[in-house]
């Protein structure tokens, strides 16, 4: 079932935000003597277009983050972009595949599984990567009374995967995987968004569950706010080396402890989060598009702080996923040649 396009609150006060940011830089610059992308300037002449952008639950940093991005490619060129509320991963792709989106962010793993036509998909998937953009975080957090120290601990216990056809859901099945246990016999697998899962662990209904996602989560912030001594994250970094035989993406992270006043930094697995088009997206768009966010990275860090990882060099590295034409001459650009 395709989404519905829906404003909401929070894109709302995020394009709120993004308007004082803009406005605090002169608001929308003059670009009339400067080129809009890389390469020669008119091949980087945006066109006018009206656009959807595919990001996430509401409460996850794909919302946030993705939101700003509507808003300042609206701002700063003839492109009007409008950011939804999805799924995620799994479910962006196929939806930007048969035209509900424009725009898609995905876990660089799941768009990985496109690109080859396995996992969820079941014929390789007709999309290119704008650019590697921030990473995600595997978070995953059971309540203290539960008894769970790690992935095989797990077993038995209500575990939420995350919402149905997510990123999340694709990584928490693979770990539970990993960890010897079958993710639909080993655990009583709940596929909800972050917003009841949080809701479900604060009440007991849930003993632990998966998150994909940037840093911070809001849900996560107020989680151990809210109940500092409810839950605890768990280590998964003992699966990090089967992950890395399905999908070399998969990296070992940290959680710094200041992200979410934990006492001690927390050891994770980490997988980078990519912008996809389709195939034929217009390349004069595409460059245009990338050299903006590229180069907005203070702007849009003030949205959300994972977009301080926006850099043009590590942008470019979106194998297997071939960059769209028109956004590795931005990148290329943005990077010094």
């Amino acid at each position: 079932m395709r989404d519905q396009l829906r404003p909401a609150t929070m894109i709302v006060a995020t394009l709120s935000v993004l308007a004082l940011v803009l406005s605090g830089c002169g608001g929308r610059q003059d670009r009339s003597s400067e080129p809009t992308g890389g390469g020669s300037a008119g091949a980087c002449e945006p066109t006018a277009a009206q656009l959807t952008m595919a990001t996430g639950n509401s409460t996850g940093v794909y919302y946030v983050l993705g939101g700003g991005m509507a808003g300042l490619i609206s701002s700063e060129t003839p492109i009007r972009t409008t950011a939804a509320e999805t799924g995620a991963s799994v479910q962006n792709i196929q939806q930007l595949v048969d035209g509900t989106y424009d725009i898609a962010f995905s876990l660089a793993d799941t768009a990985a599984d496109a690109v080859a036509g396995k996992s969820a998909f079941d014929q390789p998937q007709a999309i290119r990567a704008l650019g590697r953009i921030h990473s995600n975080y595997t978070q995953v957090v059971a309540r203290k009374d539960a008894g769970i120290d790690s992935i095989e601990d797990l077993r038995g216990k209500t575990v939420s995967t995350g919402s149905p056809k997510s990123g999340t859901e694709v990584i928490a099945n693979r770990l539970l995987q990993a960890g010897g246990l079958d993710p639909a016999k080993d655990v009583k697998a709940q596929r909800l968004d972050l917003a009841k899962t949080v809701d479900g662990l604060k009440d007991g209904s849930i003993d632990a569950f998966f998150w994909s996602g940037g840093l911070p989560t809001p849900n996560l912030t107020d989680l151990f706010t809210s109940q500092p001594d409810l839950a605890a994250f768990v280590d998964i970094t003992p699966q990090l080396a089967k992950l890395q035989e399905i999908n070399p993406v998969y990296a070992e992270g940290t959680i710094p402890a200041a992200t979410y006043n934990l006492k001690s930094d927390v050891k994770t697995i980490v997988v980078p989060n990519v912008l996809l088009v389709r195939d034929d997206f217009p390349a004069n768009n595409a460059c245009a598009i990338t050299k903006l966010l590229w180069s907005s990275k203070d702007k849009l860090a003030q949205v959300h702080p994972s977009a301080k990882e926006l850099d043009p060099k590590l942008g470019q590295e979106t194998a297997p996923i071939e960059l769209a034409a028109g956004s590795k001459e931005a990148l290329t650009e943005l990077a010094g040649g």
